[in-house]
């Protein structure tokens, strides 16, 4: 298969537009030479645009999609991440990278994502879902983490310690959703995994990559270049073992597909999970990108190999997922 005319999509009408932003050109800038891309951006406001800034119409920016052969979309968050740009594809007959609606929609929702968990053997921070009605009623005695349900790049999210600061923190996550979750704070090391499903059926699964971080790890010193990986991290060979299958079952039981980081705490009792990332940062020193190149394949062939694989698969049917075996 030779090289192809894809279309990468970035932006978005969400907390997260620069951050899709500079994914996204990452992108266009590592599959120069081997497809011809298309760079198509969602603005702040919801407006599209082309190749040459140029303002388009929605139908416009359908007919610009459709007329590539696949569609790489690098929009994190709301509008995009959360099955939205799966769901026009979907519905446009347009072959597309990455997770499917549903997979989107469920992982996005932290609550949902929980639920799912938990269901199938992981464990999470013990939490409580609040909503702008009941938030009266939200008492804690320890330290708790406070996050709008469905957001990224951890926006709204707020380390609470005494009980006085709860108001103020949910205030702030209100801004961003209408559900907000209250979780215990776990105490362990905060280590990702990555994990990606190939059309055979198989998951290649990352090494670890441990974050160093003094107290919470938000949004600045994600963003602001002092971030701390550990990449591999040190683990003794059960804790490998077990953050490996529980990233793969998670992976599978909210239907992932393409690329996806997961999240865990690693406790004296083994992984928490955290969160799942369906359409993780993707420049090329983010973490799930950097965790694939530990894994043997390269920035570039990461990309590559997302855009070639979801050109095996073709265009998907609504609800289409997958399942597939391990490969450790």
């Amino acid at each position: 298969m030779g090289g192809m005319r894809v279309a990468v999509v970035g932006g978005g009408a969400n907390c997260e537009h620069e951050v899709s932003l500079a994914s996204a050109a990452s992108a266009v800038r590592a599959l120069a030479g081997i497809h011809e891309t298309v760079p198509v951006t969602i603005g702040p406001d919801g407006g599209w645009t082309g190749v040459d800034g140029e303002r388009l119409t929605f139908a416009e920016a359908v007919d610009l999609l459709s007329g590539c052969e696949v569609v790489l979309p690098v929009v994190h968050g709301p509008g995009g991440e959360d099955g939205s740009l799966a769901a026009l594809c979907e519905l446009a007959g347009v072959t597309y990278v990455g997770s499917g609606v549903r997979a989107g929609a469920l992982a996005m929702d932290k609550w949902a994502t929980k639920l799912v968990a938990e269901a199938v053997g992981l464990r999470t921070a013990p939490g409580t879902l609040v909503t702008a009605g009941r938030t009266g009623r939200c008492r804690f005695d320890r330290p708790v983490v406070v996050k709008p349900v469905a957001a990224g790049s951890s926006h709204g999210v707020s380390l609470v310690r005494r009980p006085e600061d709860l108001d103020r923190a949910l205030t702030e996550a209100f801004v961003l959703d209408d559900r907000v979750l209250v979780e215990h704070v776990v105490s362990g090391r905060e280590v990702d995994v990555a994990v990606l499903a190939r059309p055979d059926g198989t998951r290649l699964v990352s090494p670890a990559l441990e974050i160093v971080a003094d107290g919470l790890f938000d949004h600045a010193m994600k963003y602001g270049g002092h971030a701390d990986f550990r990449l591999p991290a040190v683990l003794d060979a059960a804790d490998a073992v077990a953050l490996r299958t529980a990233a793969v079952r998670v992976f599978d039981a909210l239907g992932c597909d393409g690329l996806a980081r997961v999240d865990f705490f690693l406790t004296d009792d083994g992984p928490v999970l955290n969160e799942v990332n369906t359409m993780p940062g993707l420049t090329a020193h983010s973490q799930a990108p950097l965790m694939m190149a530990a894994a043997g394949l390269s920035y570039p062939e990461l990309l590559d190999t997302l855009v070639r694989d979801a050109a095996w698969r073709g265009p998907r049917r609504p609800g289409a997922v997958g399942t597939g075996r391990v490969v450790l």
